[in-house]
This record gives C-alpha cells, structure tokens and sequence, in this order.
C-alpha cells in the first residue's frame, strides 16, 4: 500500500447497537456479520471519553478545520435524550478550539419527538431520516417486528422536522432502492416532502450474495434509476439528488460526492459500542469480521487504524480498483462502485472485482450522460464568442477576487482606482471602454500574478500595484470620459494599456500623474506641477519626443491587430520579447503577417475567420523560437521569420495550441490528467492525456492545411472519445474536430498541390518549436 497517509474526516459513532424495527434488507442484522449481537445496547461513558479524546488528537494531528461526527446505530435514537447529551457535550467540548463539529444523526424516524429535536437544536445536531418512498414503497421492508406498518410514525417525524423551528436541521432522507417499487411513485413521494436532499441507496450485495433481479435484466437497478432520473428532470429537479449530482460532477469533470460513486479515497471510521474501530459498516455485507480492524478507542489512535491495509485498499483510487475497472472508459465516475459491492469469495483478493452492479453502473452513467450532455456542455466549446465572454467574465472575476484579497492592502492609488472604475462603468461608453481595456491579453498576466502575490500576503510593488489606475485611465480616455484619473508613473513613462506609453522624464523618475481625456485624445499633468504645464496627447499623434504609441497593423486580409511592444507585462514567453520597434520593422511585421494570412484565408478560410475573430495582439520575441506565455486569449508572440508559408503554417499550428489552452481555462475538457498513458497513433511513445488531446487537435486543425498531418487523427480522436479522462465538454469538442476535418478529402485536393515547409518543420511545428504562439 502506496501513498500518504489519508486522514479521517467522517465518524460513525454508534451510540446504540439494537434497533426498533425489523427491516429485511438491513445489513446490520440481516447480513453475513452478526457481531451487533454481542456488542453492548449502548455506548458507555468511557467509549464516549475516549472517542471525543482521540478525535481531538486526529483532528490536532492532522489540522483539520472540521470533522463530521455521524450518531448511529442499530437506531440511535434508543439511546435516549441523556445519552445523547452527554455524546454532544463530550464531542464539543473536546474539540473547542480545534475543529469546528460537525453532527449529525441518521434515524429511522420511528422515535423522534419534540423533546429530541430540542436537544438537537442546543447543539445543532443535523437529522437524516430512512424513508424508501410511498407508503407501499416503505411497507415492503421498513416495518415493526410484528409486521406493523412504521410509515404513519417515520412521516410524523418527517412533518416534524419540516416544521419552521426545526427545519434548519433537516439533513434530508435517505431511500434504499428497491426495483418492485414503482420509481416514479417513489420519487413523487419523495419530492413531495420538500426535502433538502434524496440519497438513494443500492441495497448491499455481493457477487457472493447479489441483488435481486427479477427479470434477469443485467441494467435493472440502472433502468430504475434512471426512470426517477426522468421524473425528476420532468418535475424541475424539486431537490438535491446525491448520487446524480455526483455522477453530474464527475461527468463534467468534478469530484464524486458519494463514497459510493467515484475514486476519492475513504475517509471515514466506525466507532462501535463497544468502543471497537472498524472499518465502513456496509463491509458487514461481505463476511464475519470483514470490518474489524483489531484496534479500539482505548489503545489505538485513529492514525493507526487509517494505516490498516483493508482502510489502505480504499484509498488508493485507480490503483485501489480491479484490472477490469481500471481499463473501463466510466471508471471516473463509478469508481468500481462501492468497495463492499465488489465481494467475491472465489476470486483471489476477495474485493479485487468489478461491483456486482456493474452492468447498471455503467448504464446509468451513459444514460444521464446522453440525457444531459446537451443541457450541460459549455456553449464556449463551440462558439468563439462565447469562448471570448467567457474569457472576459474569467478577467473580471480574477480582479473582483484581487481586490478582496487585498482587503485594504492596496493602498490609496488602488483604492482611488476601484472608486473610478465604478464611474467610468455606470456611463454605457464607459463600460464599453473598460470591456476592451480589460480583455487586453496582458491585462491576465498582470492579474494572475498580482494575485499570486496577495495571497501570498505580500504587497503589490511596481507595475503590479499601479496597473489598475492606468486600466481606468486608458478606459476613460477611449470612451472620452471629463474623469481625472491619478496613475503611478516610473522611470518616467506612464504606460496606458491599449493605447501607449507617456514620456513624463527620464530614468529613475517616479511620481503619480492625473490622465484626464479631451476632445481628440487627453491630458496629462503631474501631480504638483504648475498649471499649463500638463501634456496633450491625441489619439492618432505619431511617435514623438513625449509619447509612444500602441501601433495597429493593418494590412488586409489579415485583421487590425496591435502591435504591443510596449505593456510591461508582455513578456510572458519562455523567450524573451524583442525591444521596441522602429517605424520600418513595424511596417515589415505588417506587410509579412498580410502575407502568411492570405494564404490561410484562401487554405482555411473558417479557421482564418475565427482567428481574426479571436486575435487582437501581436508583440514580437527577440530571437525564432516561442512558446505559450501566461497571458489571456487573444495574444500572439511571433519571432523572427521571412518565409510567409512557414509563418502561416506556424500562425495555424499557435492558433490551434491556443484555442485549446483558453477552452482548459474556462471549462473542463478531461480530469485525472497523468493517470493513464496512450500511445500516439503518429509515433510509438505513450503520452498523457493531455498531450495527445492536444497534438490531436493541433494536428486536425493543421490538416486542413496540409493533408500530412492527418495521418493517425482519427485514430486519435477515437482513443479520446473513449478515454477515460474525458468530460462532457471534452466529447464535445471532439464531434467539433469530427465535423471539422469530415470534409478533408475534398480540402487534401485543393491543397494537394501547395508548397508546404520541409517535412523536418512540420515535425517542429507539432513539437512546438514553432516560430508563433497564438495565445
């Protein structure tokens, strides 16, 4: 067993062993371990002494913020009021100023009163209740040892706790499928009670002893599911479902939310009556002893039960399922299914299996995969535009979640900034202007690492701390608004994104300026300095003694793109960015890149359009080689080049690194990245699943181009699309690549006869040496 240590975060305490119900599918009494027959009724004083003790030392051990304490049973409300009290107190007590406690009770509702529901209250003790549906549902397991119907009581307590004094401690209910009952009746009478949350449950089984199938249906629990899917989706999704949310999550991307369903590792414990440790209770459905650990509260601590190998096995993730599971495409999201359910006494490790609901996990997972894709994928993936509003809604937020971190720390040009920035924003050419100022690509360098430095605690200097004033400046003076705007300047250059560079002084000169816009372009004086003596600077002034333009190049067909060499945050490339140009290598970069554009307008004109769509920036590196910076979408840093095909081919090849990168930031296209390798269909090395994404996009986009590059691409596309590291979003960009090249064959002919680079270049182009990078 591999791996840290994973501490426990999650206690079932159980406070009383027996239960005053008999339900049949009860894995405590009905199952293959009947160690509660010799287990005192109720948990003593110094169980409970010695439970709250080492909860405390976990939770100092381990620094954890909170821990969740689950009182259970047998039923846990027979261990009476006072019982229950003196739990309460203990756990509180012991870990006040540690770690916030997190309590809460499952019950099956029989017992509950007002007078319980009090103490509850005093100690904010959450309540789950077992309900399985109508009371027909109900009846079929949840009744008295005589075969009297508890649904009258388990319904009173649910009322109870719906009641305004009491529902902040509703936790929600819990129902054990069960495939006889009527799906839709189940859920209707579930949604009907208002809950905060539905937990199904898949009865415990093994491959041993396997659930109940009727009709032989290998998908039955699946098919059952999936009809209260239906339900619940047609009805408005009334409430919480646990195990769809977490397939939900992990479909696009996220953790599972259920020990049940997914690969996170266990991170809970069982405190027994008696005060022994075991491990989670459904392993009670597998054999006598299958969650002993031999430790007990009074010796052991709950590090030494966290080691144990049957808790390990649990905590491994993909290397914790079977041989079978780790090759299955949904393993993401089901996990294997729960570890108890995986139990085969003829099959070497007794756990190392699928689940014996494997056949409905999968189904299930499909099946609210197809029934959600549509509704859940990111309009990002497959609009441009909607590619860009999310880009720009991500800078917005980015600096929204700067300032907060700040709290204050930004001192008073930041504050003053904040304060114009909400002014310029309320007049519509203001907001327009800020829009623009803010998706400057270089605007996302500044902010990613300004807020690096914030958390870190350390306060903003330089450039970092003053952007923001020059962000409102520049907005102000491109929607012309009369706002005097103070910005720090250094060196005696005061830099307005988007716009240009001020020429205040000379080196080592520093002080704080007022911009103020005017009727063609806008004002600036030094803080102090004599009136009259400010500079005026118009929008459209060629470069001079004060002032140095942010140039546009624009050369159709290539798109009015700017040529930033200026913004103090654009060397953001692994090479360094060139220094700033004179007026005839301006002129050059725009007469090259109209050339390398023309030709991928007339080779691939829908990528050219959406490029010139996406592009706004060009700033120039100071030798041939680029890579990727940490800049927003929108940004392309270009070497070195003379030859127009290279620089097309490159252009393309940065397009397509670039788009891909920007949709990772906005949504999630794959998870668990590194934990499968595959190999490439173009070559024989065996590669995440993010470089083969990657190079298989790159490589589409290329092949419209060039028809070389599609060798082994749809291979690819397949060895994707049945990963399992793919999202929702990430199947969605895949049937975008499908579409794109379905028309190859009659772009290959058109192509066919170009003069494309050396074969030598294009193996650089997809080992990104290539001379751009479109970001």
């Amino acid at each position: 067993m591999t791996g840290p240590l994973v501490p426990f975060r999650e206690f079932v305490l159980k406070v009383h062993s027996r239960c005053d119900l008999a339900c049949d599918h009860c894995y405590v009494y009905e199952h293959a371990d009947q160690s509660w027959s010799t287990r005192p009724r109720t948990i003593s004083d110094e169980a409970i002494s010695w439970t709250a003790r080492r909860l405390a030392e976990h939770a100092t051990t381990h620094a954890l913020p909170s821990v969740t304490v689950i009182l259970h049973g047998g039923e846990p409300l027979l261990a009476g009021p006072a019982r229950l009290r003196r739990v309460c107190e203990e756990l509180g007590s012991a870990l006040n100023g540690i770690a916030e406690l997190d309590l809460r009770i499952h019950t099956n509702g029989v017992q509950l009163s007002p007078r319980y529901l009090d103490l509850f209250d005093e100690f904010d003790v959450r309540v789950g209740i077992s309900l399985d549906g109508d009371r027909a549902a109900n009846d079929r397991h949840r009744r008295f040892a005589n075969g009297r119907s508890s649904h009258p009581m388990v319904m009173r307590a649910v009322e109870l706790l719906r009641e305004e004094r009491y529902r902040h401690l509703d936790l929600g209910l819990l129902c054990t499928v069960d495939i006889h009952n009527d799906p839709v009746a189940v859920h209707d009478a579930l949604a009907g009670l208002e809950p905060p949350l539905v937990d199904f449950l898949l009865p415990h089984a093994t491959w041993d002893d396997p659930p109940p199938r009727p009709d032989g249906s290998p998908t039955a629990y699946a098919d059952w599911l999936l009809t209260v899917f239906d339900r619940w989706t047609e009805q408005g999704r009334p409430m919480p479902v646990r195990m769809f949310a977490s397939v939900l999550s992990s479909l696009n991307g996220g953790p599972s939310l259920t020990e049940s369903l997914g690969l996170a590792p266990t991170d809970l414990v069982v405190i027994e009556t008696d005060g022994q440790l075991e491990q989670v209770d459904s392993l009670k459905s597998a054999y006598e002893g299958a969650a002993a650990t031999g430790f007990d509260v009074f010796h052991n601590t709950f590090d030494e039960v966290a080691a144990h190998p049957g808790v390990r096995a649990r905590q491994l993730g993909l290397a914790g399922v079977s041989e079978t599971c780790r090759r299955c495409p949904v393993v993401r999201s089901c996990g294997g299914g729960l570890y108890t359910h995986r139990y085969r006494s003829d099959s070497g490790p007794g756990f190392d299996n699928p689940s014996v609901y494997c056949a409905d996990l999968a189904a299930l997972i499909r099946g609210i995969e197809e029934r959600t894709a549509a509704a859940t994928e990111s309009p990002a993936v497959r609009a441009p535009d909607e590619l860009l509003a999310a880009h720009q809604d991500l800078t917005r937020t980015l600096l929204a979640v700067l300032h907060d971190t700040l709290d204050g720390r930004g001192g008073a040009l930041w504050d003053d900034a904040w304060r114009l920035a909400a002014t310029v924003e309320a007049d519509a050419p203001g907001a327009e202007a800020l829009d623009t100022v803010l998706a400057h690509p270089y605007t996302r360098t500044w902010l990613v690492g300004a807020l690096e430095d914030a958390r870190a605690g350390r306060d903003l200097t330089g450039p970092a701390a003053e952007r923001l004033g020059a962000t409102v400046a520049a907005a102000a003076v491109r929607a012309g608004l009369d706002l005097p705007v103070p910005v720090a300047y250094r060196d005696g250059s005061l830099y307005l994104p988007t716009l240009g560079t001020v020429l205040l002084g000379g080196p080592g000169e520093r002080g704080t300026a007022v911009v103020r816009a005017g009727a063609d372009g806008f004002l600036v004086r030094r803080q102090g300095a004599a009136p009259g003596t400010e500079l005026r600077i118009a929008r459209e002034d060629p470069e001079g003694p004060h002032w140095r333009p942010v140039r546009v190049l624009r050369r159709a067909p290539a798109p009015g793109l700017l040529l930033d060499d200026l913004d103090p945050f654009r060397d953001c490339f692994d090479v360094p960015v060139a220094d700033r140009l004179e007026a005839e290598g301006a002129e050059a970069w725009a007469d090259r890149i109209a050339e390398a554009w023309t030709l991928l307008a007339d080779a691939v004109p829908d990528q050219a359009e959406e490029a010139a769509r996406t592009l706004t920036t060009v700033t120039p590196l100071a030798d041939g080689a680029a890579e990727p910076g940490r800049h927003g979408h929108g940004a392309l840093g270009v070497g070195a080049t003379t030859d127009a095909k290279e620089l097309a081919l490159g252009l393309l090849s940065g397009f397509r690194r670039a788009k891909l990168r920007a949709l990772g930031e906005v949504t999630d296209l794959y998870a668990l990245d590194g934990t499968w390798e595959h190999r490439t269909p173009w070559g024989s090395e065996h590669v995440t699943f993010s470089r083969l994404l990657a190079e298989t996009f790159e490589r589409a986009g290329l092949g419209l181009y060039d028809p070389r590059f599609l060798t082994g691409v749809p291979e690819a596309l397949d060895k994707i699309e049945n990963a399992a590291e793919v999202t929702v979003d990430g199947k969605q960009l895949i049937s975008a690549v499908r579409k794109e090249i379905s028309g190859t064959r009659s772009a290959a002919e058109k192509n066919r006869g170009r003069s494309f680079p050396s074969s030598g270049r294009q193996t650089n182009v997809l080992a990104s040496d290539q001379k751009v990078t479109f970001e």
